[in-house]
């Protein structure tokens, strides 16, 4: 039976038992005491300063950003960096349940709430570059562009993060013993993935259709008709780096929130993993030379910028794929690591060049990093971390549904937090 404690009500027992795991509120806080949180929270506080003087005093007030140049780290990083980093849900979802790949089902449930947590943080962005939250909904409601990619970006986005919701929400019915709903939301997933797949597929490429509208402003090593499909290519690359770098770090750090079959399948799918990134990469690079020699921007190689280019396509696309592939044929799973690792540094590098230092290339002065709007993205970074980290110590992520479990509760029912009712 479910254990109801001290008067007995549900919400008792839902904060005892779910949130403070079995503490009562004053054992609770004191556990939170560990140099790590300590450590977090020197990182969280900077930032969460620099947000408030963002909404009270202006976006000036924490960025170096002029009307020339007004794309700082906050889409640089948050959006342009964190959407392809977060592929993993529907790169996952789409080899679990649609095509089937069932080895790799002990990491699908990790990847999408990375996927989902990737994406709610890239709006978290969004919104501290734009300022009022509270007209998010209009250029989806009251401002209709259907020909504007950034119309296509927000509704995709927007209902993108709701079927990663609805993919991951298994494991929170499950969590709250709710197991009615967890039949309904397990039914839906073949529906939600296939749409997610349309929606992913979209969006990503999407990013770089917006950089098809300056083609004076981007530099021509990066500007290419191509951009879309670069976009899409390389972020499958990094989701995928971003499962194997994520099930590593779980299995090293959550031992003990991991089942039997999670810690067994980590190093089992990770050779399969490489070897997709590593075609990734040399799709990408392929891609990569047919659009340089399309705007014909061979003799640019030679430039500054030119290096910038060479540096990122030999250092993070060709060496990790040939890296990758090697690899991943001897089961080399430290070397794979590595490789995934570089390959995420690499997409960042690409989109940091893409939407900060190629972007306004002629522009005479120019500030590309602001210690202010480092110190924010630091802070939502670290909070992303602690929510993630919150999550799959208090849900079941790393390990399969305990059915057994579930079955020796009384589940707590939707009615049970109804107050009136009660």
């Amino acid at each position: 039976m479910h254990r109801i404690p001290n008067n007995g009500h549900p919400y008792s027992s839902l904060l005892r038992d779910k949130i403070l795991q079995g503490k009562s509120p004053g054992e609770y806080l004191q556990s939170l005491g560990t140099p790590l949180n300590v450590l977090l929270s020197l990182l969280v506080l900077p930032g969460l300063y620099m947000l408030y003087l963002r909404f009270t005093e202006g976006l000036g007030a924490v960025t170096g950003g002029l009307d020339d140049q007004p794309w700082g780290l906050f889409l640089s990083w948050g959006l342009f960096s964190g959407v392809p980093l977060s592929a993993t849900g529907f790169l996952m979802g789409t080899a679990v349940y649609l095509f089937g790949m069932k080895e790799y089902h002990p990491i699908a449930r990790n990847a999408i709430l990375v996927g989902f947590l990737g994406y709610s943080f890239a709006v978290i962005f969004l919104l501290v570059d734009l300022g009022r939250p509270w007209r998010l909904p209009y250029p989806m409601v009251y401002s209709f562009g259907p020909a504007s990619v950034l119309f296509l970006v927000a509704w995709h986005v927007a209902l993108y993060l709701t079927v990663q919701f609805l993919e991951f929400s298994p494991a929170i019915w499950e969590w709250l013993n709710l197991k009615v709903i967890r039949g309904w939301a397990l039914s839906i997933t073949i529906g939600v993935t296939i749409f997610g797949v349309i929606l992913s597929t979209l969006h990503q490429s999407a990013l770089g259709a917006m950089y098809l509208l300056a083609p004076g402003k981007l530099h021509p090593l990066w500007y290419s008709p191509y951009i879309p499909v670069l976009f899409f290519v390389s972020a499958i690359a990094a989701g995928l780096s971003m499962v194997i770098f994520v099930s590593w770090i779980t299995k090293a750090c959550f031992k003990a929130y991991a089942d039997g079959p999670y810690l067994a399948s980590v190093d089992r799918v990770t050779p399969g993993l490489g070897k997709a990134v590593s075609l990734a990469l040399f799709t990408y690079l392929g891609l990569k030379v047919v659009a340089v020699a399309h705007e014909n921007s061979w003799a640019l190689l030679t430039t500054p910028y030119g290096l910038l280019l060479v540096v990122e396509v030999l250092g993070f696309v060709l060496l990790p794929s040939i890296l990758l592939a090697y690899a991943a044929g001897r089961r080399r799973i430290g070397l794979i690591r590595f490789g995934a690792v570089l390959t995420m540094v690499g997409v960042v590098f690409n989109r940091l060049n893409v939407s900060l230092i190629a972007l306004n290339w002629q522009l005479p002065h120019r500030e590309l990093l602001n210690l202010r709007e480092l110190a924010i993205v630091v802070s939502i970074v670290t909070i992303e971390v602690i929510v993630y980290r919150w999550i799959i110590t208090r849900m079941p992520v790393l390990r399969e549904p305990a059915e057994h479990e579930m079955e020796d509760l009384e589940p707590l029912r939707v009615e049970d937090f109804d107050p009136v009712r009660r």
